[in-house]
């Protein structure tokens, strides 16, 4: 079956005369710039757009890892706290987002010469709240691994497979993703979650998130690791960092970590109003 699946995403690249790969970082991203630069040598590239949402450890990820799979590369910058509408964060912030990134992405394609443009857009994402993926739609973006029915633990698969290096790395959403909707979104609340969740991948923990909920930062994380949070000593020292940053309470969640832990529900993705 996953064979057959790689089979259906080589075809669906292949059928590109040239690519440009909006690239974050992540393993979706990752594994389809490594196949897409595999088919077509430098008529493929990835692109990253460097914005306030965008964490300074993802940052430096992204280019390592494209520097690793030695196709073109690209990076752009604008900031996402100047489109109207997106500081307000109602329930269309992603689709504003994403309709700017694509947006950006097709000034660059015209610029370099590339034909067209694909996002990391998995299977998975279907039962997810995604209003990004309607942006990609209305922009003729494509997204091969959705195109091929690849989940998210066969994307890791492949890319064990094919050694790229952050196949399994933990999913990371942008820093936006961690203010609730309607919460007003402010590069100072950005910051205070970068910060915070670096100082919980200072302590080993990898997949967190840090919720921004004014004065309270609610953590969530896999429960397998609550007993190494929760250890006397470590504890501690974690709640006094997180309060340095600018929190008043630092909270752990009991559901654990969780995709998408402050949007509504998938079905919300039909909406027209997006």
């Amino acid at each position: 079956m996953l064979e057959q699946k790689f089979a259906r995403l080589k075809k669906q690249i292949i059928r590109h005369d040239s690519l440009l790969v909006a690239f974050s970082g992540g393993v979706d991203s990752g594994l389809l710039l490594k196949v897409a630069y595999d088919l077509l040598g430098p008529r493929a590239a990835g692109c990253t757009a460097i914005s306030p949402s965008l964490s300074q450890e993802e940052k430096k990820s992204a280019r390592n890892t494209a520097r690793e799979i030695g196709a073109p590369y690209f990076i752009i910058e604008y900031d996402e706290l100047s489109i109207p509408g997106y500081v307000s964060n109602n329930e269309n912030r992603c689709y504003l987002c994403k309709t700017t990134l694509f947006y950006h992405l097709k000034k660059v394609a015209s610029e370099k010469g590339f034909q067209s443009i694909a996002y990391g857009a998995n299977h998975d994402d279907l039962n997810e709240f995604r209003p990004g993926m309607h942006a990609a739609q209305k922009m003729s973006i494509s997204a091969p691994l959705l195109e091929a029915e690849l989940t998210k633990p066969e994307i890791r698969r492949l890319g064990r497979q094919l050694g790229l290096s952050i196949w399994n790395k933990p999913a990371a959403a942008c820093l936006s993703s961690r203010i609730p909707i309607g919460s007003e979104i402010t590069l100072q609340k950005l910051r205070q979650v970068e910060q915070a969740e670096s100082i919980l991948h200072g302590f080993g923990f990898n997949q967190v998130r840090v919720r921004h909920h004014d004065s309270i930062a609610r953590i969530e994380m896999m429960k397998e690791e609550f007993h190494g949070l929760l250890k006397i000593g470590i504890i501690e020292n974690i709640v006094s960092e997180i309060k340095k940053v600018g929190f008043k309470f630092v909270v752990l969640d009991l559901e654990g970590y969780r995709p998408a832990g402050l949007v509504p529900i998938a079905s919300l993705y039909k909406r027209e109003d997006l």
